[in-house]
């Protein structure tokens, strides 16, 4: 059986784990930032020495049998209405699984220090921190690098069709997601939009010196 000093102990790291965690999501003004990832912390540590020690007496009467991972199955399935109502849809984009992800983390560091593991919950308090900190900068420039690109062309009327464009581009045609004809300004022209997914910035330039290699098509400036 731990002393009350040690079970305070306890206490007090999962609190300051879970607030190195917290401090980064409150520098990006999330709901759930510091206090909230403290608390989590902090709850799943009281949780898991309940679990573990605060049945004591209980055990110490005949035919009592309990199990103190039950408890800590709960906090990592109960932790998800707190996930839930960090994530936000925003038109067409979900913001907020980062933080929902980091809550259920540090449930888990609570859970890891209440049961006694500091070196395990130490370090994977560190480690978290270097994944949202560290690797978000190269996630950024890896989505820069690879996302949607739109070319706008002109060209004479029935000229450019799909068909035309695959044999042209030839695989890369598969990166076409949306090929749309428009009748141009010019008599007898077309205005025609390409839109390329999974594409880089070089790509992109190559697919479109491909076109422009076709007699009668060059890029819509007005349209740029």
């Amino acid at each position: 059986m731990l002393s009350d000093w040690e079970m305070c102990i306890r206490l007090l790291l999962a609190a300051l784990l879970g607030s190195l965690i917290g401090l980064e999501r409150e520098r990006l003004l999330w709901a759930a930032g510091l206090r909230t990832h403290m608390l989590v912390c902090v709850g799943s540590c009281l949780l898991m020495i309940v679990s573990a020690f605060g049945f004591h007496d209980a055990l110490q009467m005949p035919h009592t049998e309990l199990d103190p991972s039950r408890v800590a199955a709960q906090v990592v399935s109960g932790i998800g209405f707190l996930g839930a109502g960090s994530i936000l849809l925003r038109g067409e984009v979900i913001r907020g699984l980062t933080t929902a992800a980091s809550l259920w983390t540090v449930a888990a560091i609570g859970l890891a220090v209440g049961g006694g593991l500091y070196a395990v919950g130490t370090a994977a308090t560190f480690i978290i921190l270097v994944i949202l900190i560290a690797i978000k900068p190269l996630e950024r420039a890896y989505r820069n690098r690879i996302k949607v690109h739109v070319l706008k062309l002109v060209a004479p009327s029935h000229l450019l069709t799909m068909g035309k464009l695959n044999e042209v581009m030839g695989n890369r045609s598969s990166k076409v997601k949306q090929f749309i004809v428009e009748k141009g300004s010019g008599e007898g022209t077309d205005n025609i939009t390409i839109e390329l997914v999974r594409t880089s910035g070089a790509q992109a330039s190559e697919i479109l010196a491909q076109l422009l290699t076709i007699e009668g098509v060059h890029e819509d400036q007005a349209g740029q």
